[in-house]
C-alpha cells in the first residue's frame, strides 16, 4: 500500500481556468497539475508575470497521496489573513459542495479589484467559488498506486503470455528483449497474488515473478 495505506486518490483530469465576477472584481482561477512544491511555486510566479496588472495572485496547492508526507500550502498574497488562501485550500481538500478533494495540483486565483470592498465573508466566498468553478471545468480522475511485477520468459512463450495478460486487462508497462524477455506489469497491490497465480498457470509454474518497485499512475 502507499503512504498510510492509501492506494488511490483523486487528481484533476486536466488543467483548467475559470473566471468569476463579484461586484466588478474579477477572479480568474488557474488550476494546473504539478508534481512538486517547486513546480507549484513556478506556476504562481509565471502567472504573476503574465497578469502583472492584477492586484493579488492568491494560491493553494496539495501535492502527494494522503499521509504524513503530503504537502499543503496556501498564500493570501496581500488579502486579509485567512480570506483567500485558506478557503482555496479547503476546496482542494474537499471542503466544497462536491465533498471530493484533489491533489497534485496548484490553484492560483488572480484578482483584479473592481473598486468595491467585499469584506472578509465576501472574499472567502469569492475565492472558494473561483476554485470550485475551475475544478468543475477540470473534472477529476483517479491516481492509483501500482506494484511493478517483473517476470522473465523464454522467447518462445513471451508473445503468447503477453497477449493473454493484455486480454485479461493487465497493464504491461515495459517489455525488454535479451537472452530472455522481461515483462513489467502494473498491478494494484491487492491483486499481486492473483497475478502471480495467473503467471504460474500460463507458464506451467515456470515463471518466477518478483515485485520490482511501485509507481503512481493516472487511471
Amino acid at each position: 500500500m502507499g503512504i498510510n495505506g492509501a492506494s488511490a486518490y483523486p487528481v484533476p483530469a486536466r488543467d483548467a481556468q475559470a473566471e468569476t465576477e463579484v461586484k466588478r472584481s474579477r477572479f480568474l482561477c488557474t488550476l494546473r497539475r504539478v508534481a512538486t512544491e517547486e513546480e507549484a511555486r513556478s506556476v504562481v510566479e509565471g502567472l504573476r508575470r503574465e497578469h502583472w496588472d492584477a492586484r493579488h495572485h492568491c494560491s493553494a496547492f496539495v501535492i502527494g497521496p494522503p499521509g504524513a508526507d503530503r504537502v499543503e500550502r496556501s498564500s493570501d498574497d496581500g488579502e486579509p489573513a485567512g480570506t483567500a488562501g485558506a478557503p482555496m485550500l479547503e476546496v482542494l481538500r474537499g471542503g466544497g459542495p462536491s465533498g471530493e478533494g484533489v491533489a497534485d495540483c496548484v490553484a492560483v486565483v488572480t484578482r483584479w479589484f473592481g473598486g468595491t470592498l467585499l469584506g472578509a465573508g465576501g472574499l472567502v466566498r469569492a475565492y472558494g467559488d473561483a476554485v470550485r468553478a475551475a475544478l468543475d471545468e477540470a473534472g477529476t480522475r483517479e491516481r492509483r498506486l501500482l506494484r511493478e511485477v517483473a517476470v522473465e520468459l523464454g522467447h518462445a512463450d513471451a508473445a503468447r503470455v503477453e497477449s493473454d495478460l493484455r486480454a485479461r486487462g493487465l497493464a504491461v508497462l515495459a517489455t525488454s528483449y535479451g537472452v530472455s524477455v522481461e515483462l513489467v506489469l502494473g498491478v494494484p497491490p491487492a491483486d499481486v497474488g492473483g497475478v502471480e497465480a495467473v503467471l504460474a498457470a500460463l507458464t506451467s509454474g515456470a515463471a518466477a515473478p518478483r515485485v520490482a518497485g511501485e509507481r503512481w499512475v493516472d487511471g
